[in-house]
């Protein structure tokens, strides 16, 4: 869907009127939606549609999902979670999960960042370079 530059514009005046120390604030996100939704101005199908992809976007961007071929130990899982959270300067919500499919290493994943130190990873590298 198209929307025009006042939309996207207001959205954007929408999203930082959410943020609160930098950081989005769930209470302001509803209040917002509430009332653009009850008030119905010009095009706010497209303002909501425009907002609602920020605040996905900055939800990603605060949240990293670590995949690794065995548990993770809690100091292990603790540590990462601080050199996450001093790479990208804020706090991240870490969700771990296990997948036995990288045969070892881990995978991690902030917003549209992707680290993959996994084996599998080595492997399929390996073998495109032996294919080219």
């Amino acid at each position: 869907m198209k929307i025009t530059k006042e939309a996207r514009r207001t959205s954007r005046q929408l999203f930082r009127a959410c943020l609160a120390d930098g950081k989005l604030d769930e209470s302001r996100v509803r209040t917002v939606v509430n009332s653009v939704a009850s008030s119905k101005p010009r095009g706010f199908i497209g303002i909501l549609d425009a907002f609602a992809r920020l605040v996905a976007n900055e939800v990603d961007r605060q949240r990293a999902a670590v995949e690794s071929a065995t548990a993770l130990t809690p100091a292990t899982q603790t540590e990462l979670q601080a050199s996450l959270s001093k790479k990208y300067g804020r706090p991240l919500t870490l969700e771990f999960n296990v997948n036995p499919e990288l045969l070892g290493g881990i995978r991690v994943k902030v917003g549209s960042d992707v680290w993959d130190g996994s084996v599998k990873a080595r492997l399929k590298a390996l073998s495109d370079s032996l294919s080219a």
